[in-house]
C-alpha cells in the first residue's frame, strides 16, 4: 500500500497528525443517526482525546439534537429542514441555563456542507445517502480528515472525491472498510492478492428468490446483527448495501473489481479480510459495533481504548462462511456492472435503489420488485459518456432522472399488480357463482 500512486485511503498515510496529547475537535454531521449517536458516546467516554465542535441533523428528531448540543457544548448545530429551526432554538432554550449562549444555528439544505468547512480537525460524515456527497467534498476542500461513513458520496461522486482528496485525507468507517484499512496496514498494495468482503447475508440468508416474493417490511428490517437506519438494513437484506461496498472498496484501495470477493459470514465477526499474493489471508474482527470502525476514523494511526467490547476466547464460538447467492441476490453483480461504467452509473444506481427501497416501505414495490426496478433503471440508462469529467451538475442530473424514473417504473408495477389482483378476484368469483 506504499507504491505510489497512493490510493484514497491508506493506512500508512496520517494526512494531519496532532502532535503532542490535544484532543481532536471533530464535527458529526448526521449526529442523531446510527453512526452519530455512537461516535457521541465514544466522545463522552474519551473527552481527553475528542471534542465536539458542531452537530449536523435532518431536523427529524430535535429533542434529541438538542441535548446532544448541550452535553456536547457544541459551537454550532446545523439543521437540513429550516422550518425546524423555531422547535430547535426552543429545545436548545430549555436545555441551557439562564445566561448560557446558545451555539449557533445553520438551517437548509446546504447547512451541512457549510458546517463540514469549519474549523475542526475531523468530520465525521455520517449522513445516510447520497446527499451527503457536497459535505464530503467541502470537508475535503477545507483541508480537514475526513472519516467517511457516508459510503454513498464516494460512490456517486467517485472521481470529484478523488479529485480533492489529499493522500491519507480520509478514513474509512464502515466496519468492512475500516477492517480492511487495519488488514492492508501488513502490506504494500503490491502484496495484495485480494480483497475479500463479508456479508452477514441480512435476515433473508438461504432463501430462493422465489421465497423473497412475499416478505414484508417488518420482515426486511428484523436484520440479525446490527442495529441501524431503516434504509440501510433494508439495504442490507437486498444486499444492496454490500454492493455498494464493493464499488467502495475499488474507489478506496484501487484494486481491481476482478479482484474483489463477497463472501457470506452469518456472525458478522470477521468484518473483512486482505488475501496477500503469498497466500497469507489477514482477517479483523470484534464483536458487531460499529463503536470500534468509529473509533479508527475518529482516532487514527492512534487506537481508542476500550473502544468497542473484544471477544471472551474463554467461550466456544463458531464461525462460519458461506458462497454469495447471485441468483437470489443480484445486487452485487449489479453494483459491480455500475462500478465498471462508471461515469454517472454509480448515482443512477443509487438514486433508483434509494426511491425504490421507499416504495418498498410504502407498499409500493413488492421485495424482489427493489432490484428488478433498479436493473431496469440502470439499463435504460445505458453506458455514461466517457471522455468527459464528472462534475456535481452531471450527478445531480443522473440522480433526478433515475428517481424519475424508478417511481415511473414501480407505479406502473403496483398498477399490473393491482389489476392482476382484480383479474384474479374476479375469476375466483366467477368459479363460485359457477360451482353455486
Amino acid at each position: 500500500m506504499t507504491d505510489s500512486p497512493a490510493p484514497l485511503a491508506d493506512p500508512h498515510l496520517v494526512f494531519d497528525p496532532v502532535a503532542g496529547d490535544g484532543s481532536r475537535d471533530v464535527v458529526i454531521l448526521g449526529s442523531t443517526g446510527s453512526i452519530g449517536t455512537q461516535a457521541i458516546d465514544l466522545v463522552l467516554r474519551n473527552p481527553d482525546r475528542f471534542r465536539v465542535t458542531g452537530l449536523s441533523a435532518a431536523g427529524g428528531r430535535i429533542a434529541l439534537l438538542a441535548e446532544q448540543a448541550h452535553q456536547l457544548r457544541v459551537r454550532t448545530v446545523a439543521v437540513a429542514r429550516e422550518d425546524a429551526v423555531p422547535a430547535l432554538r426552543e429545545a436548545l432554550s430549555a436545555r441551557y441555563g439562564a445566561g448560557e449562549p446558545l451555539p449557533e444555528i445553520l438551517a437548509g439544505p446546504e447547512a451541512a456542507t457549510h458546517l463540514a468547512a469549519t474549523d475542526c480537525h475531523t468530520v465525521l460524515n455520517g449522513i445516510t445517502g447520497s446527499i451527503g456527497l457536497a459535505p464530503t467534498l467541502a470537508a475535503l476542500e477545507a483541508g480537514r480528515t475526513l472519516a467517511l461513513a457516508n459510503k454513498e458520496s464516494l460512490i456517486v461522486g467517485g472521481p470529484l472525491v478523488k479529485a480533492l482528496a489529499k493522500p491519507g485525507q480520509i478514513i474509512p468507517v464502515d466496519s468492512e472498510h475500516a477492517a480492511l484499512f487495519q488488514a492492508l496496514a501488513a502490506g504494500t498494495r503490491s502484496d495484495v492478492r485480494k480483497l475479500v468482503v463479508t456479508a452477514s447475508g441480512g435476515p433473508f440468508r438461504g432463501r430462493t428468490k422465489a421465497q423473497l416474493a412475499d416478505v414484508t417490511v417488518e420482515d426486511a428490517l428484523a436484520h440479525p446483527t446490527w442495529a441501524m437506519g431503516p434504509v440501510i438494513t433494508i439495504n442490507s437484506a437486498t444486499l444492496v448495501n454490500k454492493g455498494l461496498e464493493v464499488i467502495e472498496a475499488h474507489l478506496l484501495y484501487d484494486i481491481p473489481f476482478d479482484r474483489i470477493e463477497v463472501v457470506v459470514h452469518p456472525q458478522s465477526y470477521v468484518h473483512s479480510m486482505v488475501e496477500f499474493t503469498d497466500g497469507s489471508t489477514l482477517a479483523q474482527a470484534t464483536p458487531p459495533d460499529m463503536r470500534g470502525p468509529i473509533a479508527i476514523g475518529l482516532g487514527w494511526p492512534e487506537r481508542v481504548p476500550d473502544a468497542a467490547p473484544a471477544f471472551d476466547w474463554s467461550k466456544a464460538s463458531t464461525w462460519e462462511f458461506f458462497p454469495l447467492d447471485t441468483e437470489a441476490f443480484p445486487s452485487v453483480g449489479l453494483a459491480r456492472h455500475v462500478g465498471q461504467l462508471a461515469g454517472t452509473a454509480p448515482a443512477v444506481f443509487n438514486a433508483a435503489n434509494e426511491e425504490c427501497v421507499e416504495a418498498f416501505r410504502s407498499g409500493g414495490l413488492p421485495f424482489n420488485g427493489i432490484m428488478e426496478t433498479v436493473t431496469r433503471v440502470v439499463e435504460e440508462h445505458g453506458t455514461p459518456c466517457t471522455g468527459t469529467s464528472l462534475t456535481v451538475a452531471d450527478v445531480l442530473e443522473a440522480e433526478t432522472w433515475a428517481r424519475t424514473r424508478a417511481r415511473e417504473l414501480a407505479h406502473q408495477m403496483k398498477t399490473h399488480q393491482t389489476l392482476q389482483t382484480q383479474t384474479q378476484q374476479a375469476k375466483t368469483q366467477q368459479a363460485a357463482e359457477a360451482r353455486a
